[in-house]
């Protein structure tokens, strides 16, 4: 019988396919294995799904991969945008987004999605590198707007460098990333963090409560 996107179950009736389902499980493998380590078969396995049913829903093995990368930013969009915006200064805001990603990073040991995944990519797939690389620049845009905005209400100097800064933190998080893979602990990363928030000149846990007038 010829395969098909619909997942069968044992008795061989089609079964529902439920491609958010499917697309969380293929994230798990990618976030694992990166993009060049998970094979078709790992996939299949994975999804419960045939590689025919898979180029059926999805295209291909890249546009999978890219359906996947939207996923894990919806997941985790409007969170990072509502610490953000929700904290009173810039640099509480900031000393947020590093507490929730070591906490991310150490509870699943296995770092940010966007950012291991693009270090398993080869030069022969540079599309899926570029397609990383701009997903991970919505992360530094904004941080870049929160710095702005803590400019522009006086909790952080006017003169600051906002790009270099935002650039900054961003590779720092990055790195953290990194380190929470290879088993870093946590202690060692808040330290860490605890650095680079000196760079916003108050230390966490001094940040004035309220807006310059």
């Amino acid at each position: 019988m010829a395969d098909d996107a619909t997942p069968r179950n044992k008795g061989g009736r089609p079964r529902k396919f439920e491609r958010s389902q499917a697309l969380e499980r293929a994230l798990e493998l990618f976030w694992e294995r990166g993009y060049e380590g998970a094979s078709m078969a790992d996939l299949s396995a994975a999804m419960g799904m045939h590689s025919p049913s898979i180029y059926a829903a999805f295209g291909s093995k890249e546009e999978l991969f890219r359906e996947v990368t939207e996923q894990y930013e919806r997941r985790f969009s409007a969170q990072l945008a509502d610490l953000l915006e929700s904290a009173p200064t810039a640099s509480a805001a900031i000393a947020a987004f590093f507490r929730q990603a070591i906490q991310t990073y150490t509870d699943s040991a296995r770092g940010c999605f966007f950012v291991l995944a693009a270090a398993t990519c080869s030069a022969g797939n540079d599309q899926v590198r570029a397609h990383l690389a701009r997903k991970r620049g919505w992360v530094l845009r904004v941080i870049r707007e929160r710095l702005e905005r803590g400019c522009r209400e006086g909790d952080l100097p006017a003169d600051t460098d906002v790009e270099a800064l935002a650039a900054y933190l961003v590779a720092v998080v990055q790195g953290i990333s990194l380190q929470a893979r290879d088993g870093t602990p946590k202690e060692m990363l808040e330290a860490v963090a605890a650095t680079a928030l000196a760079s916003l000149g108050r230390p966490p846990g001094q940040e004035k409560s309220g807006r310059a007038p």
